[in-house]
């Protein structure tokens, strides 16, 4: 049975980095890679980034759903792919930032609808 959490990291990004990198780079680190039938296979999730205060910083909440015996594998890679600082898109540019602060969160009421979704998939 799938269970519904959240991982929350906050990353410095390098001039010119695409915002969506480090989100795209937790995609890769959960599923494997970009291509793959729906959903990930390990933990179904959706990635909101937002920018934080500060030069170039942003705010990544991760919303995952996994069996609570692959919360800790799921947490895992999501911060190995933000801890590796970087992400080589599918048009070739690379995007480097540094992960200053990682942390486990609680799913919000607004994130319910969502949450039911991807624990259901």
């Amino acid at each position: 049975m799938h269970r519904a959490f959240v991982h929350e990291a906050l990353v410095a990004l390098e001039p010119g980095g695409d915002p969506g990198a480090p989100g795209a780079a937790v995609t890769v680190g959960l599923c494997g890679g970009w291509e793959h039938e729906p959903p990930c296979p390990l933990a179904p999730h959706h990635t909101a980034t937002e920018p934080a205060d500060g030069p170039g910083r942003h705010r990544l909440r991760i919303l995952f759903a996994a069996d609570p015996a692959e919360e800790h594998e799921a947490r895992t890679r999501i911060e190995t792919a933000l801890r590796r600082g970087s992400l080589t898109g599918p048009d070739g540019v690379r995007s480097r930032w540094r992960l200053l602060d990682a942390a486990p969160g609680t799913p919000n009421p607004e994130e319910a609808e969502r949450a039911l979704r991807l624990a259901g998939s």
